[in-house]
C-alpha cells in the first residue's frame, strides 16, 4: 500500500519563500498599470484598518490599489520614469512615505477626491493615538455604553468583568453584584495620547473616538504627464526648502 502524501514531513528550509517572490509581482504589475489606467494617485490613510481598505477596494472596483511596501513601490517608478517616456513620473516618490498606497483608476480627481471626503467610518483608537474628545465614566452602577446612551436604553455591566476593569486601571468595586465606580472617572481629555488601558476601556464601553480616512496626496495624469499636489509630504517639503537655499 502506498504512502499516504499527508504523512509526509516537509521541513521549513525546503519550503519556498514568497517574499522576493511577491516583492517582484508587486514591481511588475505597478509598471503595467502605468499603461493600463489614465490617472494615478498617491494617497495617505488615517488610523488604518484592513476591513476599511477592503471596502475601499470593493467600491472601487474598477481601480487598482496598492498598499504598504512603499519601497517598491517608489523603485518600481522611479525606473519606469528613466526608462519610459514618463518621465513625470519621478514627482511621484518623494510623496511615498508613511502609511500612504498608490491607486491606479479611470475615475478623475473631482470623482476620486468626492468618494474619500464622503468615506469615514468610526473606528476604535489604538495605544498611541490623539484622542479626539474627551470620555468620561460616571459615578454610579456602570453600564456597558458608560453613560453613551441613556441608562433605560442601556444595560448593567456583568459583574465577571470587574476585575478586568481595576486591571485596566478603572477603580471599581463590586456591590450587590454590580459594578459600581464612586466617583466619575475621566477616561481621557481631548488631545491626550492614549496608552493601554485608556483604549482597552473605550474598546469595552464601545467608544469609537478615531476616524478611518484616506487623503489623496497627489495625483498623476498619462495623457498630459501633469502632476497635482494636494498634501505634501515632509520629505518633499525638506527638499524644496534645500532648493530654495541653494
Amino acid at each position: 500500500m502506498p504512502k499516504s502524501k499527508r504523512a509526509k514531513v516537509v521541513h521549513t528550509s525546503k519550503t519556498q519563500k514568497k517574499g522576493k517572490e511577491l516583492t517582484l509581482r508587486i514591481y511588475a504589475n505597478i509598471q503595467e498599470c502605468v499603461d493600463q489606467y489614465p490617472y494615478l494617485y498617491v494617497f495617505s490613510v488615517q488610523n488604518m484598518r484592513n476591513n476599511y481598505l477592503k471596502d475601499i477596494r470593493a467600491k472601487l472596483s474598477d481601480s487598482r490599489l496598492f498598499y504598504g511596501k512603499t519601497k517598491v513601490m517608489a523603485l518600481a517608478l522611479t525606473n519606469l520614469s528613466t526608462s519610459t517616456n514618463h518621465t513625470t513620473l519621478s514627482a511621484l516618490p518623494p510623496h511615498l512615505s508613511g502609511e500612504v498606497g498608490l491607486l491606479f483608476s479611470p475615475n478623475p480627481p473631482a470623482t476620486i477626491l468626492a468618494h474619500f471626503e464622503a468615506y469615514h467610518p468610526s473606528s476604535y483608537a489604538r495605544t498611541g493615538t490623539p484622542a479626539s474628545r474627551t470620555f468620561t465614566l460616571p459615578s454610579g452602577t456602570l453600564y456597558t455604553r458608560g453613560g453613551e446612551i441613556p441608562i433605560e436604553d442601556d444595560v448593567p455591566l456583568q459583574h465577571s468583568v470587574e476585575p478586568h476593569l481595576r486591571k485596566l486601571g478603572l477603580p471599581t468595586r463590586l456591590d450587590k453584584g454590580k459594578v459600581v465606580l464612586d466617583e466619575a472617572f475621566e477616561v481621557v481629555r481631548e488631545g491626550e495620547v492614549l496608552g493601554a488601558g485608556q483604549s482597552g476601556i473605550l474598546k469595552l464601553f464601545g467608544v469609537a473616538i478615531a476616524e478611518f480616512g484616506v487623503n489623496v496626496k497627489c495625483v498623476w495624469e498619462r495623457e498630459t504627464g501633469n502632476v497635482k499636489v494636494f498634501e505634501e509630504s515632509a520629505e518633499v517639503k525638506n527638499i524644496e526648502r534645500m532648493e530654495v537655499e541653494d
